[in-house]
């Protein structure tokens, strides 16, 4: 009678190597992987150990790009226009004085203090009275400007001081007074040694007075100097 086993291997042999193989393969596969992790971690530990303790660790940027300072535009500049320069006289309102139907005496007074220059120009009508003046009245001026006063009547007349032994500024100065304009023929330094008209004489408004300044009395012709 014939066995019914025939020496086969039967299937529940057959299974059992394939998963011998199986356990083998996976073992080893965990092996290496524990063996590579084991590395990395050892690394990583080595690592840490090398950096220096005082070595500042850097800060993560959170922008991701790198900082970049600002540039600076140069600034353009501008160039302001300047305020128009205005004159002490209009800055001071100095201006001619109303001096129309003034007598002409006053009306060079009241220019004499406001520190203005004056000309008298007579005419031939009567009166002593300013008939107008250039520039005219309320005009702007400034200090030292001089205004032609226009009188009604002829020039008056005055006598002429006596200015010798005066120093040559002063003796000017009081014959502007008087109306009368000081002639220098040797100049402008020294006392007055003469003056023609003499003193007393009769003279006219606006008229001239010869006036010899310096240290020394002139040397008249064919008169020899007194020892």
């Amino acid at each position: 009678m014939t066995d019914g086993h025939t020496g086969g291997v039967s299937p529940r042999d057959g299974g059992g190597g394939s998963g011998r193989l199986g356990l083998v393969l996976g073992g080893g596969l965990v092996t290496v992987m524990l063996a590579t992790i084991g590395a990395t971690a050892g690394w990583l530990l080595a690592g840490e150990d090398d950096v220096p303790g005082d070595q500042p660790v850097a800060a993560t940027s959170t922008t991701g790009a790198p900082s970049v300072s600002p540039t600076h535009r140069p600034t353009a500049t501008r160039t302001t226009p300047s305020a128009p320069r205005t004159s002490a006289s209009t800055a001071s309102g100095l201006s001619v004085p109303p001096v129309i139907g003034t007598d002409f005496v006053e009306a060079r007074d009241e220019l004499h203090d406001r520190k203005l220059g004056w000309r008298l120009v007579f005419g031939t009508g009567v009166g002593r009275t300013v008939e107008r003046t250039d520039p005219a009245v309320g005009s702007p001026v400034r200090r030292g400007t001089t205004v032609t006063m226009y009188v009604a009547g002829p020039a008056p007349t005055t006598d002429v001081p006596d200015v010798v032994g005066d120093d040559c500024d002063d003796a000017a100065e009081e014959l502007g007074e008087e109306g009368l304009y000081p002639q220098y023929p040797s100049g402008r330094s020294g006392r007055v040694v003469r003056q023609e008209p003499t003193a007393g004489s009769a003279a006219r408004w606006n008229e001239q007075v010869a006036i010899w300044c310096g240290t020394e009395k002139p040397t008249w012709p064919g008169v020899s100097p007194t020892p």
